[in-house]
């Protein structure tokens, strides 16, 4: 059972999973800082408010964090488009390798050759 999980951890899909979570989380923090420190005070120019992290709606005793609200949604957003634009750029690496690999015509001549025999052997 030991040598199972070993092969089952030391496998190419679950430590590219493991970099990704890891990097995904340092991106998350970069993210969040550029928002706290950059774009909500910029926001928070045109709405009169210096930290727009600190709007808050008080209803009686509730206080609803609108800013923090706002901010995360902001971090989701750039998130969100850096995902989409790494996406596509492998999508055009990758359409890119598929359409240099042309196959050759000895290769085209074994595929018909493999093809019949196929055909026969049926």
């Amino acid at each position: 059972m030991l040598s199972e999980f070993k092969n089952f951890i030391l496998r190419g899909n679950v430590l590219d999973l493991a970099v990704g979570v890891i990097i995904g989380s340092a991106f998350t923090a970069v993210v969040k800082s550029f928002t706290n420190n950059l774009i909500s005070p910029l926001l928070g120019i045109f709405l009169g408010k210096v930290d727009f992290s600190k709007i808050v709606l008080t209803v009686g005793s509730a206080q609803f964090k609108v800013g923090m609200f706002v901010n995360d949604i902001i971090n989701f957003i750039i998130i969100a488009f850096v995902i989409f634009i790494i996406i596509k750029a492998v999508n055009k690496i990758v359409k890119k390798q598929d359409a240099a690999v042309i196959p050759s015509k000895e290769e085209e001549y074994l595929k018909d050759i493999r093809d019949l025999l196929e055909k026969q052997a049926k």
